[in-house]
């Protein structure tokens, strides 16, 4: 009796996070077990029953419901949301991509579920800088103002489509973390100007 109330706790301390992701370590944490093998044959008998989905190795979800911008950031860490993922909902780019677009410590195409995750990479004292990233609940996504710098930042030339919604002032307060990068300073410029011009 007391063993099929502990087979319920698990599942429900599952349920009761606020997570739709869990790597292997989250599940240790979350469940308090020190015993990796215990762990480990928990995993393997839940997904079998249905109970978790396996989404990666290592990585698993309560369901098939979960959040794809919570899986793209737990892949690799540290890692945030950002490029034309942020860029297409703000309105600054037109153009709609399949894959989520992510900035990280690598450069990787990734296939997961049907969604392509493209990884971008950059320098880690950019990459763990928090200037201009949103905390959401279970990831971080870059700002408006920082995606537009990280793309300036990877490509030395962009169409961007709208950039009248960008405070400018944001951008400039950010651009310091890009380590007084002169093509990027002029690029910016540039962009700027280029909107300046039109009103």
């Amino acid at each position: 009796m007391n063993h099929k109330s502990m087979e319920k706790d698990y599942i429900l301390d599952l349920m009761r996070s606020k997570k739709t992701i869990f790597t292997f370590k989250d599940l240790i944490l979350l469940w308090g077990e020190s015993d990796v093998n215990f762990v480990k044959k928990k995993i393997h008998r839940y997904v079998k029953a249905g109970k978790m989905n396996a989404v990666r190795k290592g990585i698993y979800s309560k369901d098939k419901n979960y959040d794809k911008y919570e899986l793209a950031t737990k892949i690799y860490t540290p890692s945030y949301v950002s490029l034309e993922t942020v860029l297409g909902a703000a309105g600054i780019t037109f153009q709609l991509y399949g894959q989520i677009f992510v900035m990280s410590y690598t450069t990787k195409e990734i296939e997961c579920d049907g969604q392509k995750y493209s990884y971008k990479k950059i320098k880690d004292t950019i990459l763990t800088n928090q200037a201009g990233i949103e905390s959401r609940e279970n990831y971080n996504i870059a700002s408006p103002e920082r995606a537009f710098l990280d793309v300036v930042y990877l490509h030395k030339d962009y169409h961007f489509d709208n950039l009248s919604v960008l405070s400018w002032n944001k951008v400039y307060e950010i651009l310091p973390i890009y380590g007084g990068n002169k093509r990027m300073a002029k690029m910016v410029k540039i962009y700027h100007e280029s909107i300046k011009n039109l009103k």
